[in-house]
């Protein structure tokens, strides 16, 4: 807890805008927005999904204490801007010459079997499909951009029926690496060359079918290359 108070205090106080620091009324809060920023940091170290039950670990410390539930979800959802404004700060310490890697996931809300029967996040979620698992799924897809070593440079969350090609510009938005790596699902030359002309360079396997599939498909003889040019 006491590093990741170190770490809050340092983001906080060197990205945070000063007319958030400086709110209305921001000096009568019983818990400092240090204070929330670790306790949320405390929550994604311990992979805990559910707001209910974090409120209640919360009251295991100080600060805990402090706030009613309801209130506690406002702070904390107050907070979601600061928090993009502190990874776009950290993503712009990034080297320029660092691979990243852009791919999708599902968010599955229930099991393919109630598929069509699913109504919950109705409207917004929807039936899609993953090649990598062969599977139909209900929910919504995260699309993300992320370095080698796992470090998420963007994300975007979108119903599941989404492709990944629709989402790619926006993942490339402020995004100062220009060497890509995908999967079979970015594989169109067309669109290979509209980002060249972009400045990127995305690097996709070919197929199995394809001429020199097996020495194109190894991304460390991509990298290799890189490093000696």
């Amino acid at each position: 807890m006491y590093s990741n108070s170190k770490i809050c205090h340092h983001f906080y106080q060197n990205y945070c805008p000063d007319s958030f620091k400086h709110r209305r009324n921001v000096g009568l809060v019983k818990v400092s927005d240090e204070s929330l920023l670790v306790l949320l940091l405390l929550q994604a170290e311990l992979g805990m999904t559910s707001q209910r039950y974090f409120y209640k670990v919360c009251h295991l410390f100080p600060c805990g204490c402090l706030l009613e539930r309801s209130r506690f979800n406002r702070r904390a959802r107050q907070l979601i801007g600061l928090v993009q404004i502190i990874r776009q700060a950290m993503n712009s310490h990034m080297s320029h010459e660092t691979i990243v890697i852009i791919d999708s996931l599902p968010l599955l809300l229930c099991q393919p079997v109630r598929n069509h029967r699913a109504t919950i996040f109705k409207g917004l979620a929807d039936i899609g499909y993953n090649a990598s698992k062969h599977l139909w799924f209900y929910g919504f897809k995260v699309h993300m951009l992320v370095t080698l070593p796992g470090y998420i440079l963007n994300y975007v969350v979108t119903s599941a029926s989404v492709h990944d090609i629709k989402m790619i510009y926006g993942l490339l938005e402020e995004c100062w690496q220009s060497v890509i790596l995908g999967d079979l699902g970015y594989l169109i030359s067309d669109f290979t060359q509209d980002l060249k002309q972009e400045g990127y360079h995305l690097w996709t396997p070919f197929r199995q079918n394809m001429a020199g599939a097996e020495e194109h498909s190894d991304w460390k003889v991509l990298a290799r290359s890189l490093i000696i040019s």
